[in-house]
C-alpha cells in the first residue's frame, strides 16, 4: 500500500486502521423511514451514496431493540451500501438478478429495496451454516420476489443468460476489515491474496455464461490490493467480451479510483479518506444488447444436466386445502397491485409473484432451493393458520388480525419469546404484536392465558439488560 499511495497517504491510512470502526444501518423504506432533511446533528447522519442509509454516531444495542427484530433496518458496513448507487445509475426497468455469494443477505436486502418490485432477485450462498442465516435475514426483511439457493458457483454455468443483472461479493484477503476483525489481520499473506485471487476467477468464469448479453456484473471485495481488484477487473475485460462501466460519482465523496494507472472506472473506499470500512466495486457489462438475447424459451426447454434435488421443493395439496389458502391468502395479505400464486412445500404454503412462476419451475429443477417467496400459512387440521413469519412480511394485512400495541419492556419479553398477559378485551385467537405500529409476530389468544408465537430460532437468548441502551 506504501508504494500504491505514497508515504503521507500510506500514513493515513495506517492511523485511520488503528481507530474504531464506524457504524451504520441501513432502513428497510418499505417499513420505516425518515426525512433525510430533518435528521438532527446529533441523530442519524446521512451516508451520501445510499438515500436509506445512515450513520451511527453511536452504535444502537441492536440485541434490545425491537425495530432491529422487526427488521426496519439493516446493520451494514456504509461502503458497501455503494451497491445501491451502482444499481440507481444502470438499471431502470424490472429485471431478473442474481447475488451470488449473498450471505449474510445486506446486498440482496439492497438489491430488493433498490430494483422494482416487478423485479426478481435469487440470493445464493453454498455454505450451508451461512445459508441458513441468509434465509432467516431475508425472510425478516419481508419482500416476496426473492428466491434463495444453496448451490456451487459452478452449479450456474448452465444457466445461459438468465440474469440481467449478477453481483459477485466475492470471499477475498478481508484487507478492508482489518480495523473490525482482529482475525482478519492474522489470516492475512501474500499467498492468501494469491489464493484469494484464483478463486475469485474462478467464480467469476462459473457465472459468466449465466448474465446475459447486454447484462451487468457487479463485481466486489473488502480488500485493498489491485491483485484482487483491477487486476481481475482487467483479467475480465481480456477474457471475455465485457466492458467497465463508469458510476458517476461526486468529487466530495473522496472515493478512490484506479491505483494501476490504468485509468479503469472503479470504485474504493478507503477509511482514512471516506467514512466508513475498506471496500472496493466495479462493473462491467457484457457485450451485446438486451434486446439481442436468445429467445426465453431457449432456458426452458429442458436441457441435459444434473437435476438438483431439493428438500424444499413444492408440492401440490388437495382441492379443499388448495382452494381455502387463496382465500386465507386474501384475508391475511394485501394483494393490489400484483397477482401471486400459491406455493406449497410440505405442510407450509406461502405466495410467489406470477410474473416469474415459469422461471421458478425452471430454477428448481436446476438449483437447490431453500425458500421462495412470502411464507403465508400452515395446515394444522382442517384448515390454514397464519404463518409465524408472516408478520414480517411487507404483504401482511395488519387489519385482519386483532392489534395488541405492547411497550418497550413487554417488547423484550415478547422477544425473549416469553408469556404474558393480554388485556381481556380482545378477542379469542390470533393477535397481532406490534411495538410503536410496527409487526413483532402473532400471539395466540385463549382466554386464561396467551402462547407467544414469535419464532423460536429468532428469540433473544440473553436474559440481562445493559445499563445504557440505544435503539432507532
Amino acid at each position: 500500500m506504501r508504494s500504491l499511495l505514497g508515504e503521507k497517504e500510506f500514513l493515513e491510512l495506517r492511523t485511520a486502521l488503528e481507530q474504531e470502526p464506524v457504524a451504520s444501518i441501513r432502513l428497510n423504506d418499505a417499513k420505516y423511514s425518515v426525512d433525510r432533511e430533518s435528521i438532527s446533528p446529533d441523530g442519524l447522519q446521512p451516508i451520501p451514496w445510499c438515500r436509506e442509509g445512515f450513520y451511527l454516531e453511536e452504535r444502537f444495542t441492536y440485541t434490545f431493540d425491537p425495530l432491529f427484530h422487526a427488521s426496519c433496518y439493516y446493520v451494514q458496513e456504509a461502503s458497501s451500501m455503494f451497491l445501491g448507487e451502482v444499481i440507481r445509475q444502470q438499471i431502470h426497468e424490472p429485471v431478473t438478478a442474481l447475488d451470488l455469494c449473498a450471505a449474510p443477505g445486506g446486498k440482496t436486502t439492497h438489491l430488493l429495496q433498490t430494483l422494482s418490485a416487478d423485479s426478481l432477485v435469487v440470493a445464493n450462498e453454498v455454505n450451508q451454516a451461512r445459508v441458513r442465516t441468509l434465509a432467516d435475514n431475508l425472510l425478516k426483511w419481508g419482500r416476496p420476489n426473492v428466491v434463495v439457493t444453496r448451490n456451487d458457483p459452478a452449479d450456474f454455468k448452465g444457466l445461459s443468460g438468465l440474469f440481467d443483472v449478477i453481483v459477485v461479493d466475492a470471499p477475498c484477503s478481508g484487507e478492508g476489515m482489518f480495523r473490525k476483525d482482529k482475525g482478519a489481520v492474522e489470516e492475512w499473506s501474500p499467498e492468501n491474496v494469491e489464493l484469494c485471487c484464483k478463486r475469485q476467477r474462478r467464480i467469476l468464469s462459473d457465472v459468466w455464461q449465466a448474465l446475459k448479453p447486454g447484462g451487468l456484473l457487479i463485481y466486489g471485495t473488502c480488500t485493498y490490493n489491485v491483485r484482487e481488484n483491477e487486476e481481475n477487473v482487467k483479467w475480465m475485460c481480456e477474457e471475455w467480451d465485457a466492458r467497465p462501466v463508469e458510476v458517476v460519482v461526486p468529487r466530495e465523496w473522496n472515493i478512490t479510483g484506479d491505483l494501476t494507472g490504468s485509468d479503469l472506472p472503479v470504485y474504493r473506499f478507503f477509511p482514512s479518506r471516506t467514512r466508513g470500512e475498506g471496500f472496493f466495486m466495479a462493473a462491467v457489462r457484457k457485450e451485446g444488447s438486451l434486446s439481442e438475447e436468445p429467445d426465453r424459451s431457449m432456458a426452458f426447454s429442458g436441457k441435459k444436466g444434473k437435476k438438483k434435488t431439493s428438500k424444499n421443493k413444492t408440492t401440490s395439496p388437495g382441492p379443499v386445502a388448495a382452494r381455502s389458502s387463496m382465500e386465507k391468502a386474501g384475508q391475511w395479505c394485501r394483494l393490489s397491485g400484483m397477482d401471486y400464486i400459491p406455493v406449497y412445500t410440505g405442510e407450509s404454503f406461502g405466495l410467489f409473484p406470477e410474473r416469474h412462476a415459469e422461471l421458478l419451475n425452471y430454477l428448481e429443477d436446476k438449483l437447490h432451493i431453500l425458500q421462495r417467496g412470502t411464507p403465508v400459512g400452515e395446515w394444522k387440521g382442517r384448515d390454514w393458520i397464519p404463518a409465524s413469519i408472516l408478520p414480517f412480511s411487507i404483504l401482511v394485512n395488519t387489519a385482519a388480525f386483532p392489534v395488541y400495541e405492547v411497550t418497550y419492556e413487554q417488547a423484550l419479553i415478547y422477544l425473549r419469546k416469553e408469556a404474558f398477559p393480554l388485556p381481556g378485551h380482545l378477542p379469542a385467537g390470533y393477535v397481532l404484536v406490534c411495538y410503536r405500529e410496527i409487526p413483532l409476530g402473532f400471539m395466540k389468544n385463549i382466554g386464561n392465558r396467551a402462547n407467544n408465537l414469535y419464532p423460536a430460532e429468532f428469540r433473544i437468548r440473553s436474559s440481562y439488560l445493559p445499563e445504557q441502551i440505544r435503539t432507532l
